[in-house]
């Protein structure tokens, strides 16, 4: 399909600088989007995987479970995105109260991430809108307290920024002009209440990505929300109940071509091409939570038995592994209460489970210990590793 480009350019003063800053056109795109042939097949793909992962929340004996570990785990990766060194760990820690091994701040945009989804799962559930007010408030979760906590939370900027380089004029792109941006907001805003344009809603979502990280419309964090919104548009697009879909990890390993694609949708139009490598992000990003679900599943099954086979006082032992299963890094103390067993007996049953390799101290302390279910975090690791 052919198109020059989805905007144009007007000038902005930044500082000192007059410099070109792209504003985009709203959605849809003009000409319409090829969706025949291979495409059609993509997304087909796409919605038999997103399918299958919804039906997880009938399938998986605890849904929840998987949920607060996969919010987890996706939290850290879009947060090694924009260069954070946290690690599942360190959250995990962080949660608890503990030192993580990494900056403070690190850590709190992670679990800021965390808060800003929830906000915004907890207000499409009441009924509220998904619109530019949600997006708002959902930044002033993700900014609050962090890095970012001095760049207007919850608010649109009204200044101009820029991606790469150290200023607008060296900049790899400069999003449209401060005066144009609550115009384009507004138009994306029309664009996510308008269901009635024919596009499914992975093909919506994909649009929607990419001119709000085209607008950037706040200061910092715009890439955090900007995937947060692919969760939240395919939640209230009826294709999942819960937030289970997240393209982190594939963004994180294709950054390069993720940029790239950006960058053509802007200069030459080329929303085909965007539309092909989100869909097979969204079919490669399901199947594995599909996957990474079945995996845990089995896991649990075999240390389960594990356990009693081999530890003298099974039941026990079984009750704080299940605690382990809710909280793969827990403190000594909090299992003993989330579990119901006095501290020594609790102690005893984390000692067996030790015995049997399933649990290590993470510390190295006498008192004060924590303990991380091995294989359990080993999976949700996986691709976790700081950039």
């Amino acid at each position: 399909m052919q198109r020059d480009s989805t905007g144009f350019y007007a000038q902005s003063i930044a500082g000192a600088e007059t410099v070109r800053a792209f504003v985009p056109h709203p959605l849809p795109p003009t000409p319409a989007l090829d969706l025949s042939g291979a495409r059609q097949q993509l997304l087909e793909q796409a919605s038999l995987a997103v399918g299958r992962l919804d039906a997880l929340s009938t399938l998986l004996p605890d849904p929840q479970l998987f949920l607060y570990a996969y919010v987890r785990r996706e939290a850290v990766l879009s947060s090694q995105i924009e260069g954070t060194q946290s690690s599942l760990s360190d959250l995990l820690l962080f949660e608890l109260d503990e030192a993580p091994g990494v900056p403070f701040d690190d850590v709190q945009e992670v679990s800021n991430y965390i808060a800003a989804l929830e906000h915004g799962m907890a207000r499409l559930r009441e009924g509220f809108p998904l619109c530019n007010r949600l997006l708002r408030e959902m930044h002033a979760h993700l900014m609050k307290g962090a890095r970012g906590n001095d760049k207007a939370p919850g608010e649109f900027r009204r200044s101009q920024n820029w991606i790469g380089g150290t200023r607008p004029g060296n900049a790899r792109f400069v999003p449209q002009p401060p005066q144009e941006l609550e115009a384009c907001m507004a138009a994306l805003e029309g664009f996510l209440h308008n269901t009635d344009d024919g596009l499914p809603t992975l093909v919506r979502a994909a649009l929607a990505h990419v001119q709000f990280e085209t607008i950037h419309p706040f200061l910092d964090g715009n890439g955090r929300l900007g995937r947060l919104l692919i969760a939240l548009m395919l939640h209230h697009g009826g294709l999942l109940q819960e937030p289970l879909l997240y393209l982190s990890l594939y963004l994180k390993q294709h950054r390069a071509v993720y940029y790239e694609l950006l960058g053509r949708v802007r200069t030459h139009g080329d929303w085909e091409a965007w539309v092909d490598f989100f869909l097979e992000g969204v079919q490669q990003t399901a199947s594995g939570a599909v996957s990474t679900a079945q995996r845990l599943v089995a896991l649990f099954a075999q240390d389960t038995q594990r356990v009693q086979t081999h530890a003298s006082t099974s039941a026990r032992t079984l009750q704080v592994l299940n605690c382990l299963r809710q909280r793969p890094v827990c403190a000594l103390k909090q299992l003993a209460t989330a579990s119901g067993l006095s501290f020594p007996t609790a102690s005893k049953a984390v000692q067996a489970l030790v015995g049997l390799g399933l649990v290590h101290e993470l510390t190295g302390r006498r008192r004060n210990r924590v303990f991380v279910y091995s294989a359990y975090l080993a999976i949700l690791n996986e691709g976790g590793e700081p950039l």
